[in-house]
């Protein structure tokens, strides 16, 4: 793939960012399956982020699921970066501040170690310095959502926003746990630990081992967006969305978001 090429494919989708408007798939340039394409628009627009002040603060793990997987039309997870701006814990999310967004609930992690090395299951449990309920706000720069395996990675994994809830008690096995998320009051949402690559701690070790192998580890302070517990559900401006995070009968752990409502 030319390098002409993939910059075209990363001023499409910069051009849809800067302007707030969708913009057609990039699949047209790079395919809908090249992987090694996809990350390096993926890189371009990282890069591009960063030129302009923003602040690497983690990872995201997508397409973890396989209702998500089924609703996109691919078979395998992906990653993108996380950057500071993205982060409205606490804060209601403007309609500036996203184009398309889709929710989803997750468990995610903050990381007390680095994560290099050989690495396993057990290793990434001893790194991660706590856990929290999650609402990830995926968004897409595609117009509609039209894309392929591709399209996603090169948009920075459909990265939007996300809020971090409530700490989880130390020592819960992710995996064990259920979710439910609700907009607006009502259960759009449910799934379970197993459904993130058979767990939560399996998806960041696929994250951590891929980054790795990159040259680019996971480092202690990282936020890691493991990936949805179940299907991932469109929203409106006034939305009121919460996920919770159940063991056994029991909610350990809530996060929640609003969406500004329509000022007109």
């Amino acid at each position: 793939m030319s390098v002409d090429t993939i910059t075209r494919a990363a001023r499409r989708l910069l051009t849809a960012t800067d302007f707030r408007s969708p913009c057609p798939p990039v699949r047209d340039l790079i395919g809908s399956t090249d992987v090694t394409a996809a990350y390096a628009v993926q890189q371009l627009l990282t890069q591009d982020r960063i030129d302009r002040g923003g602040v690497v603060v983690g990872r995201k793990i997508g397409l973890t699921n396989p209702v998500v997987q089924q609703q996109l039309g691919v078979d395998r997870p992906d990653f993108g970066v996380l950057f500071a701006d993205m982060d409205y814990t606490g804060t209601p999310i403007p309609q500036t501040a996203v184009l398309q967004p889709k929710v989803e609930a997750e468990v995610a992690f903050v990381l007390g170690e680095d994560l290099v090395g050989d690495l396993s299951v057990e290793t990434v449990r001893r790194a991660v310095a706590s856990s929290h309920a999650a609402i990830e706000v995926v968004d897409s720069r595609v117009s509609q959502w039209d894309i392929s395996y591709a399209d996603t990675v090169a948009d920075n994994a459909s990265a939007g926003l996300y809020v971090l809830g409530d700490r989880l008690p130390a020592g819960v096995n992710p995996s064990s746990v259920t979710m439910t998320m609700s907009v607006n009051g009502a259960t759009t949402s449910t799934g379970y630990g197993t459904d993130c690559l058979g767990g939560p701690l399996n998806a960041v070790l696929w994250l951590a081992e891929t980054a790795r192998d990159l040259g680019e580890p996971l480092r202690a302070g990282h936020v890691i967006l493991s990936g949805a517990l179940g299907p991932m559900v469109a929203v409106r401006p006034g939305d009121h969305v919460e996920a919770r995070i159940v063991l056994g009968d029991e909610t350990i752990g809530t996060a929640v978001v609003d969406f500004a409502p329509d000022p007109r």
